[in-house]
């Protein structure tokens, strides 16, 4: 009988653009006031990538620095995921860039697209993949640059969103190593509306007349968004705990989806999990999109926030609507 195999963390990396946007920059650019957004964003600033700076270079950064921690080298890598809604072009694929940069040409590649919620679904795919022994590592990355579709003119948006990439190196652990036990994922594509980017695909191919009608930026129905994505953060969070067969009182830390900080108290508080037990980087990040929890988990390693046998929950909701859960043994 062969042995079970846990798949966990090896490592895990961040990129971050140089350049910041604060609040007061904002103010700059559209009829908004640093007040205005943190009353209701919880935001102050959020890193802009450069004009000659893609998805790909800063997915890149992110696992280089992610193999260096694992110890690993790119020729280890046996599967590249990348996910992003903000991809270097529509085809290839984003992985498949990262792929020739990194110089991991034994690894197979692909962009995963669940918006916000992009870097758990990555985690329950990974995990799939490494349990049943059909891959031993894998790049797991959420990356994006939303900023690059972002309305200026929109102040309800573009004060929201910012740059960024995490990555992780998913893979076989010890029993007592960072495993993965639980996942979930789930999606509603009845409420796609809510939150899109209407131009630019098949449906609606890039004309004179999308551009006119400002169709390629994003467009987002902010008060809906909120009541959904609170229900189904709080829902996917207690279901990935129960299937663990833990209580929420057991879990160390939550780390929710960085969307702003009204939802990230809402589902601490519905959650009745401490503040001080809830991850935040909004303030300093903005909404990354697929690359917020990442960023997010990577930050706390870095600032030892968490210890060996922590219970972390991490849960996003995202256009689609997406969401999804994953419970980490550290």
């Amino acid at each position: 009988m062969s042995q079970k195999i846990h798949a966990g963390f090896l490592g895990t990396g961040s990129y971050l653009p140089e350049k910041i946007l604060t609040n007061k920059d904002m103010e700059k650019i559209v009829e908004t006031t640093d007040e205005w957004i943190v009353t209701r964003t919880g935001i102050r600033e959020r890193h802009i990538a450069a004009e000659n700076e893609s998805t790909s270079d800063m997915a890149t950064e992110a696992a280089k620095r992610a193999l260096r921690k694992s110890g690993l080298k790119p020729t280890d890598l046996d599967l590249i995921i990348v996910s992003t809604i903000t991809s270097d072009m529509p085809t290839p694929s984003t992985a498949c860039l990262v792929q020739a940069k990194l110089g991991a040409p034994q690894a197979a590649a692909f962009d995963l697209s669940a918006a916000c919620s992009g870097f758990v679904y990555g985690l329950a795919v990974a995990k799939s993949f490494v349990e049943s022994g059909h891959y031993k590592h894998i790049l797991l990355i959420g990356a994006e640059k939303l900023t690059a579709f972002m309305d200026w003119k929109d102040r309800t948006t573009c004060v929201l969103f910012g740059d960024g990439a995490g990555a992780a190196i998913i893979g076989p652990v010890p029993a007592d190593g960072h495993e993965i036990i639980s996942t979930f994922m789930a999606a509603n594509g009845c409420e796609a509306d809510l939150l899109k980017i209407p131009g630019g695909g098949s449906k609606t191919p890039t004309s004179e007349q999308s551009i006119h009608d400002r169709l390629h930026f994003l467009k987002m129905q902010g008060k809906e968004i909120f009541k959904i994505g609170v229900t189904v953060m709080v829902e996917a969070a207690r279901k990935v705990v129960k299937d663990a067969g833990l209580t929420i009182e057991q879990v160390s830390m939550l780390i929710p989806h960085q969307a702003n900080m009204r939802i990230i108290q809402a589902v601490g508080e519905r959650l009745e999990i401490p503040a001080e037990k809830v991850y935040v980087t909004v303030d300093k990040m903005g909404n990354t999109s697929a690359a917020s929890i990442i960023l997010a988990l990577d930050e706390a390693i870095d600032r030892n926030k968490l210890k060996k046998g922590d219970y972390v929950v991490m849960v996003a909701v995202g256009a689609g609507t997406t969401y999804a859960s994953a419970l980490v043994r550290w």
